[in-house]
């Protein structure tokens, strides 16, 4: 546990005691597959910090997503793994992925390690004993609730039913990364049509079979209903709130294609801006209920993407479906891991107790950086819960950059391990303060010659230009920094065809 969070946290439980019996309720609305530039709403900023509107921005339809930006504060640059598990995994964990050790999308099926992945990754997920978010929770007092996708653990597994990490409510949640179908024609991938073997099926979805009702809405309508229930009862409540869309298949949602009729982009690209505009739908519907509820203003909401976009636009490690960013999920660049974040109570009120406590700037672009490392902490510190001694994590609060401050006790700093073979192979990819490397294990399996990728975001945050031979000095001190934080997380790394352990090289 990082000693100054820690402090952090001891002060706050210790203050929430004393001076509360209310708690506020906490929900991590989660887009799978949704990258930074996958919403009409801004993130990217000018050297003044000032945001600055795309064509993308231009092309999607997030209304309910810029209502909760103008009621809180988003992050120019925020991180999250590269591909879904891991992500999914440090959510729970507060760990990054070289410690928690899940660096590759989880395949229902079997270990995907790759040709030359480490043999010891955690292709099994997470297991009942596992610390986690909800039963950290739970144990200060919240109903923890989980709907849509889960993809913390393979078929069969103990991690492939929420219920068994922590979760009093599971619907939506299995092994899957992705649903069979987003219709209810096709009781979403349930019908019997696709025979005795059935996978990627969405479950507990059966009211809704044969209706006009969309996945993302289904889950919606669910999600409200039991938001009811625990406000009826009075329990404070958790809603890990984790929809299947972005993913494909691109399925058009049918409340939304209209919209799209005119334009000139693909099929699937129109069908992905129906997915988006769904999600939107969702965000506002559930915000609205809180306020009919009349809990609104005592509901926290984080809102962020899993990964980079997979939006159907363009190459994969080109400047298209995350423009002006390169590259998209599953890869080394910007593209693939810089995702969307916001943080906003439900309903704005300065005399609300709570929002007292947490007075989120409204309104307003944080342009220092964060990472999904840093949600367990934050909402561990939020709900006056405790970390568990044994367990370490690698986030640090966001309390001041949501209050909007600056915190020099924050770094800025992002490491992200992917000792596998997917769009992008064998890297690692290591952000600190303006300068970013990448470190590929197997160069000619990628479109470089070199083991190293240096780029300077602040002049190049399309990392256009490879300046690791400019900057010799920069780069050996970039490398020593990136080896020294994978030997504290307990990285493990790819090997070479004699299963030999291929370790990081200075230059």
């Amino acid at each position: 546990m990082n000693p100054f969070a820690a402090s952090l946290l001891a002060v706050v439980a210790l203050a929430t005691s004393a001076i509360a019996t209310d708690k506020p309720n906490i929900i991590i609305f989660l887009v799978d597959d949704m990258g930074v530039m996958d919403t009409s709403v801004p993130f990217l900023t000018d050297d003044a910090g000032e945001p600055v509107v795309y064509p993308l921005n231009e092309w999607y339809r997030t209304p309910s997503m810029a209502r909760l930006a103008a009621q809180g504060t988003r992050f120019s640059t925020f991180y999250a793994q590269s591909v879904c598990s891991p992500t999914r995994a440090t959510v729970m964990t507060g760990q990054n992925a070289t410690r928690h050790g899940t660096t590759q999308w989880i395949r229902p099926e079997g270990n995907n390690r790759g040709k030359f992945g480490p043999e010891a990754w955690n292709w099994t997920g997470l297991k009942k004993g596992d610390v986690t978010l909800p039963h950290v929770l739970k144990s200060a007092g919240y109903r923890t609730l989980f709907l849509g996708k889960a993809h913390f653990g393979p078929l069969d597994s103990e991690g492939s039913d929420p219920l068994n990490l922590g979760f009093d409510v599971n619907i939506g949640g299995a092994c899957w990364g992705r649903p069979k179908s987003y219709y209810a024609s096709d009781h979403y991938g349930n019908h019997p049509k696709y025979g005795k073997k059935v996978t990627h099926n969405v479950p507990h979805l059966e009211a809704y079979y044969d209706t006009d009702t969309f996945l993302t809405e289904a889950l919606t309508l669910e999600a409200n209903k039991e938001i009811t229930q625990s406000v009826e009862a009075d329990e404070p409540f958790f809603l890990l709130m984790s929809h299947y869309a972005l993913h494909s298949p691109f399925h058009s949602d049918p409340r939304f294609a209209p919209n799209y009729v005119d334009s000139d982009k693909s099929k699937h690209a129109k069908a992905f801006a129906t997915l988006v505009e769904g999600m939107d739908k969702s965000l506002g519907d559930i915000m609205d209920h809180l306020d009919t509820l009349g809990v609104a203003e005592n509901t926290l909401i984080f809102f962020w993407g899993d990964n980079g976009s997979d939006a159907p636009l363009g190459g994969t490690h080109t400047v298209a479906s995350s423009a002006p960013l390169l590259g998209k999920k599953a890869t080394h660049y910007e593209g693939g891991m810089r995702v969307p974040f916001i943080a906003a109570w439900a309903k704005p009120n300065a005399s609300n107790p709570e929002q007292q406590r947490l007075p989120i700037a409204q309104g307003t672009i944080q342009t220092q950086l964060g990472t999904i490392m840093d949600l367990y902490p934050t909402i561990l510190e939020i709900a006056g819960a405790t970390n568990p001694a044994e367990h370490i994590y690698d986030g640090y609060g966001l309390s001041k950059l949501l209050c909007g401050q600056s915190d020099e006790a924050h770094p800025d700093v992002f490491l992200m391990h992917f000792p596998h073979d997917h769009r992008s192979k064998y890297f690692t990819s290591y952000r600190n303060g303006d300068w970013k490397l990448v470190y590929h294990y197997y160069p000619k399996m990628n479109k470089q010659s070199s083991h190293y990728e240096l780029f300077n975001l602040k002049d190049d945050f399309a990392e256009s230009q490879n300046i690791a031979q400019q900057n010799p000095e920069k780069l050996y001190a970039m490398v020593q920094a990136m080896v020294a934080q994978l030997e504290a997380e307990e990285a493990l790394y790819p090997v070479d065809a004699d299963g030999n352990e291929l370790r990081p090289i200075l230059p």
